[in-house]
């Protein structure tokens, strides 16, 4: 008996799917009690700047500062010089999510991204100035790989904040950004797999948060969970040695075809004056619906900055961020006195509250968001601990110091548990 991709979709946490998913939350040992830093409202109100932990501050935050997503790691150094000697906090925080749009390794965003369900590769991006108090937004971007800096062109260019599609694309050639194939040999490969595995079924039809959404039941006819996933595995991996993904690669290009992932990046910059921007820009949910756009483009969703306050952004599960509008409800946290680690776990709860704390939907669901005030106080937190067992969710902070530091969880656990064997409970 196979299995549809929405079966695979629906059972994005694989670690827990067999492990009695029509059971009571309360019995779930992933989710029966909140990170202990997470559940206490006299928590640090930002990082250490001498260490890595969530230890309190004895000192003032350090300021310039730039935080963001994991995946900019690697460009912190240069945007972090670059703001301190007097460069603009939004261009520093472009300089950021520029180098993931740029890099065709990286499957998250831009040049590379991974392909809507038609092997299509559309972007979206947000942005919005502090100083000037201006945004600028795209949606549904083919062709053009750095859509981060198209919607600061919009932000600039013209009278509006939201550009869309086609109109959005033919505003960027005019502004001098050249069309190009965003989808690599890479990408395309991954997108080929999972067309072959998971085409029997898409994204239409009811979503998680349908009333009469049920929980996937993998054990069909009587058979071991292990057997059914190994089963699976091997069939993918032998199809991935014949489609030329080098063997080193497959498992993650399965991992990508079983956990559609929403690659995304966002980046916040605050200089030593206390101006603040930030911008979010993603590939989008893979193997999406053509058109769909998730909460990166959405100001107030993947991205809110005020210039009295500070700046959040998210990268996750983005239809749910949409509903709770995760970036403005966090900086109006801020605005009325939490901190900002207490903001980010009010707007995660706000997510739980939608699902009446069902953990037998919210496990198929993950969120993280990166939070800065603008006196330089930051932090990071995040629905689950991290994808899988070692592989945490991580918020890269540079103010003088460039390192990588875990989030706050709301749940411990993981969102994500991969590969899917041994037996599974």
């Amino acid at each position: 008996m196979g299995f549809s991709r929405r079966d695979f979709v629906k059972a994005s946490v694989l670690g827990a799917v067999a492990a009695g998913v029509g059971s009571q939350a309360k019995e779930d040992p992933r989710t029966s009690q909140a990170h202990p830093a997470a559940s206490d409202s006299r928590a640090p109100q930002a990082y250490s700047a001498a260490s890595d932990s969530c230890a309190p501050q004895a000192n003032s935050p350090k300021l310039p500062i730039i935080v963001c997503a994991n995946n900019g790691f690697a460009y912190l150094e240069s945007a972090f010089a670059f703001l301190k000697s007097g460069g603009d906090t939004l261009d520093a925080a472009l300089q950021v999510v520029k180098g993931p749009e740029d890099d065709p390794e990286d499957d998250s965003v831009g040049l590379g991204g991974l392909p809507n369900e038609e092997g299509i590769v559309e972007l979206d991006a947000c942005c919005m100035h502090g100083p000037s108090r201006r945004a600028g937004s795209v949606g549904g971007v083919r062709n053009i790989k750095n859509v981060s800096l198209v919607a600061k062109a919009v932000m600039r260019h013209t009278g509006h904040v939201m550009l869309v599609g086609e109109g959005a694309e033919r505003f960027a050639v005019a502004m001098g950004f050249p069309r190009e194939n965003l989808l690599t040999e890479h990408s395309r490969k991954i997108w080929m797999l999972w067309k072959e595995f998971h085409s029997n079924n898409d994204w239409w039809g009811p979503g998680i948060a349908d009333p009469s959404w049920q929980p996937p039941v993998l054990k069909p006819e009587g058979r071991p969970q292990s057997e059914l996933w190994k089963q699976r595995v091997r069939k993918m991996q032998a199809r991935a040695t014949e489609i030329d993904i080098p063997a080193e690669h497959q498992m993650a290009a399965i991992r990508k075809v079983l956990f559609p992932p929403s690659g995304t990046i966002h980046c916040s910059a605050l200089n030593g004056k206390g101006e603040i921007s930030g911008c979010t820009t993603t590939s989008g949910l893979a193997f999406k619906l053509p058109g769909r756009c998730g909460d990166s483009p959405i100001i107030g969703a993947g991205c809110y900055t005020d210039q009295d306050i500070g700046s959040a952004g998210a990268t996750g599960s983005g239809e749910e961020n949409i509903k709770v509008a995760g970036a403005h409800t966090i900086v109006e946290n801020m605005r009325h006195g939490m901190s900002p680690q207490e903001a980010g776990m009010d707007a995660l709860k706000r997510i739980v509250r939608n699902y009446n704390g069902d953990m037998n939907k919210l496990r198929f669901m993950d969120m993280t968001y990166y939070v800065l005030r603008t006196d330089g106080a930051y932090a990071g937190v995040s629905l689950w601990q991290g994808y899988s067992t070692g592989n945490p969710h991580k918020i890269a902070v540079h103010d003088g110091r460039l390192r990588a530091e875990e989030t706050v969880s709301l749940y411990k656990g993981w969102s994500q548990e991969f590969p899917p064997v041994p037996e599974l409970p």
